[in-house]
C-alpha cells in the first residue's frame, strides 16, 4: 500500500524546511565556535550580532566573511580556518542552542496528515545529521539535503529539486519554509512557494522585507496553510469543464 495518495497538481503535498534559524536556533553554537576559532589565533572575538549575520550561506561563506570581517584573511589561511572551525563546531554543535517552539509539533502534524518532510540546509551532512539526531528532529523527516549533499547549495534550486526527486514528489507539489534571503531566493529559482518564519537569521532588515508567500510565527501554523492552499486549487474550475 502506497503512503501517499495521488494529488492533483500543484496541490502541495511536501515540506522542504531549512535547518539554522527555521528549527534550530544554532547561532549560539557558531558564533561560539568562530569565537573558539579565533582564541586558538590568539585574536578577540566578533560581536555575535555580527557572526549571525554570516549564517546561512554555508560553511566556507561563514568562516570567510568572519576572516574579513576580523581582519584575520590577511594572515590566516580560509581552508586552516575551516579546519578549525569544523573541530570546534563539532563540540558546539546542538549544546547551546535550542528547538524553536512548536517546531515539533509543527512537524508532527504535518507528518500525521501525510507530508513527505526534507530537511534543505546548506550546513555539512555530518553537522547536520548530528544536530538533527541530537534534537529528536530526525524521526519527523523523510529526507536530508545538505550543503555537501550535491555540487550546489542554496540560493540555488538544485537542493530543492533535489530533495523534491528523493521525495518521490514533483516541485510543483512541494513548499519551502525558511527564515532568510538565501531560503527565498532559492525557492523562488526551483518554482516553489516560501514561507518565511518571524524569528531567524533575515539579516538586517527582518523577515518582513523579504518577497514570501507569508509569514508565519511557527512551523505550527502549516498544516492550516497548506490546507487552506489545497482547498483552493480544489475549487478552481477544471480547464476540461
Amino acid at each position: 500500500m502506497q503512503r501517499h495518495s495521488p494529488v492533483t497538481r500543484s496541490r502541495p503535498r511536501a515540506v522542504l524546511v531549512d535547518l539554522d534559524g527555521t528549527m534550530v536556533d544554532t547561532a549560539p553554537d557558531i558564533v561560539e565556535a568562530v569565537g573558539r576559532t579565533f582564541d586558538e589565533f590568539g585574536t578577540a572575538r566578533l560581536p555575535f550580532a555580527t557572526v549571525c549575520g554570516f549564517i546561512g550561506k554555508g560553511v566556507p561563506n561563514l568562516v570567510r566573511r568572519s576572516l574579513e570581517a576580523s581582519g584575520l584573511d590577511r594572515r590566516i589561511d580560509a581552508d586552516h580556518a575551516q579546519n578549525v572551525f569544523h573541530r570546534h563546531y563539532a563540540q558546539t554543535n546542538g549544546r547551546l542552542g535550542c528547538v524553536f517552539p512548536d517546531v515539533s509539533a509543527g512537524l508532527g502534524e504535518l507528518q500525521r496528515l501525510g507530508y513527505r518532510l526534507a530537511c534543505v540546509t546548506n550546513k555539512p551532512h555530518e553537522l547536520a545529521a548530528r544536530l538533527l539526531f541530537t534534537t529528536g528532529l530526525a524521526r519527523y523527516l523523510d529526507v536530508l539535503v545538505a550543503g555537501d549533499s550535491i555540487a550546489s547549495m542554496k540560493p540555488a534550486p538544485e537542493p530543492l529539486w533535489h530533495a523534491c526527486q528523493l521525495l518521490d514528489v514533483a516541485h510543483e507539489n512541494s513548499v519551502l519554509v525558511g527564515d532568510s534571503p538565501v531560503d527565498v531566493a532559492a525557492a523562488r529559482a526551483a518554482g516553489l512557494p516560501v514561507f518565511i518564519v518571524s524569528y531567524g537569521y533575515a539579516g538586517p532588515d527582518g523577515p518582513a522585507a523579504l518577497e514570501c508567500n507569508g509569514l508565519i510565527d511557527s512551523l505550527a501554523a502549516m498544516p492550516a496553510i497548506l490546507a487552506a492552499r489545497s482547498a483552493r486549487l480544489h475549487s478552481r474550475p477544471s480547464r476540461n469543464a
